[in-house]
């Protein structure tokens, strides 16, 4: 019998392989630009993609927008642009759209498994994509390679309130003041609104800043009117204010009003061993 060893073999096709690198070769064809917020708003349509950022020319993050490739992008400006540590002309971004039935095929995936075998595309395992992880993290030591970590809030944001909050003699209601700031800052503030919580500062009336002011002296007035026992901190990656008086372990400060004095006190910043990060990236 004539021997047939040499004349079989096996061929398995991978279309989403195929697809990665096509997706790849793509955007690869594309030149970073600026993430602007200006320049968002003119040159990326409404559509859904797929896009890549860029800090100093290294690709850090992969993500994908199933609805809307312009309003993915500009959440990302709003958040880096309340970072430390990350200066936005430093940022770039390229995208591009594809149709809704390659949704399906999860095509940011792809590309983050073919980028991940060279060691590229870093922020997608290190938390930057994630949301508020809810109150039950608040008090969890964090890890140093966390991108919150790495690029903690900005304390020294400037804060423009704006005319068209509701003001009297007396200054702005402090509820209409936290649902202010939470709407403008560029990283979560999260607030005790449960109906307890509500009605101690429901009748508080704040002083209006004359002018723009710092996120971090815009927290101290805050907590000079709250009522006694509540406590602002500031975490890495937002700012918390509930009735409390914990000392959170990777904390940046907090504040406090003892004896009608805003106590502003340094936190103690401590990150756990640096750990791979799960990402879960919210799609719009």
């Amino acid at each position: 019998m004539p021997n047939r060893s040499g004349a079989t073999a096996e061929f398995k096709l991978s279309i989403t392989r195929a697809l990665g690198d096509q997706l790849a070769d793509t955007l690869d064809g594309l030149t970073p630009t600026s993430l602007d917020q200006d320049a968002l708003m003119l040159e990326v349509a409404d559509r859904a993609g797929v896009y890549e950022l860029f800090l100093d020319g290294e690709r850090v993050y992969v993500g994908k927008a199933a609805k809307s490739l312009r309003e993915r992008l500009l959440q990302h400006w709003r958040k880096l642009s309340g970072r430390t540590g990350i200066d936005m002309y430093r940022m770039a971004y390229v995208c591009v759209y594809v149709d809704e039935d390659l949704d399906s095929a999860a095509p940011e995936k792809l590309l983050i498994k073919k980028y991940r075998a060279d060691g590229a595309v870093p922020w997608n395992t290190n938390g930057f994509g994630n949301k508020d992880p809810g109150k039950e993290r608040d008090t969890t030591v964090i890890e140093s390679n966390h991108f919150d970590a790495l690029y903690p809030i900005d304390l020294d944001f400037e804060v423009d309130l704006g005319d068209s909050l509701p003001r009297t003699f007396e200054g702005i209601p402090m509820p209409a003041l936290l649902k202010r700031v939470k709407r403008i800052l560029p990283y979560n503030f999260r607030y005790g609104t449960s109906s307890a919580n509500a009605r101690e500062y429901a009748g508080i009336m704040v002083p209006a800043p004359s002018a723009p002011v710092s996120a971090r002296e815009l927290f101290a007035l805050i907590t000079e009117f709250l009522p006694a026992g509540w406590q602002v901190t500031a975490l890495p990656g937002y700012v918390i204010a509930y009735p409390d008086s914990r000392t959170y372990r990777s904390a940046l400060l907090w504040w406090r009003n003892e004896n009608g004095r805003v106590l502003e006190t340094a936190g103690p910043r401590e990150f756990a061993q640096a750990a791979t990060i799960k990402e879960t990236e919210d799609e719009l």
